[in-house]
């Protein structure tokens, strides 16, 4: 049952994929992408790694794909506007291409497997012991330093990132959190008395 699970999944991944760079709608590229992103955890699920199968559902299905979606949904790109120099760069493309795919084919002529790694594969380093355990045991522990600066690296970038993008127009009116916090009653109420029958 492995073997025919294995073969659906890589055929279904395989199908989505180019389903992925051959649908006109850009939506119904990013549905083939999350339906490969699926088929793929299936495929981490036989091998035993349920972490990358979970991960790879929750942050790129989750996330990244349905970010995707939305983005291409909400704002309405003109793709055939973007489709006008395809021409021009059409033998550039196809030269970066071909270099590509020569050294993927170099790659997998003179690929070999070190002969314990089946046997390694088949043996875990920590016994009655899930993966996503181990990882988490390896993650933090030998690895600690290392995860805490990646960790770093990523919010240091993020802020960056917000920190380019922040505009701050001059038309827009916006919330100041001390101003609010100082008002008292006698700064923005006032009391009138206005006149019998004399209206406002």
């Amino acid at each position: 049952m492995a073997a025919v699970f294995f073969y659906l999944f890589s055929g279904v991944l395989i199908a989505s994929a180019f389903g992925v760079i051959t649908a006109r709608n850009p939506v119904h590229s990013v549905l083939f992408l999350i339906l490969a992103f699926c088929n793929g955890a299936g495929l981490f699920l036989l091998q035993g790694a349920e972490f990358l199968a979970m991960i790879l559902i929750v942050v790129y299905v989750g996330a990244v794909a349905v970010l995707f979606l939305f983005v291409v949904m909400m704002l309405d790109v003109d793709f055939a506007e973007l489709k006008q120099g395809f021409q021009k760069y059409l033998p550039a493309g196809l030269g970066v291409g071909a270099v590509v795919l020569g050294e993927l084919g170099f790659v997998a002529v003179g690929w070999t497997s070190a002969p314990s790694a089946g046997a390694a594969a088949a043996s875990p380093i920590l016994a009655h012991v899930t993966n996503t355990a181990a990882l988490g045991q390896v993650l933090y522990t030998k690895y600690v330093i290392f995860f805490q600066v990646s960790a770093l690296v990523l919010l240091t970038a993020m802020i960056g990132a917000i920190v380019l993008t922040l505009r701050h127009r001059p038309n827009v009116k916006r919330q100041n959190i001390d101003v609010q916090n100082a008002r008292t009653a006698k700064t923005v109420v006032e009391l009138k008395k206005v006149p019998s029958r004399a209206g406002v």
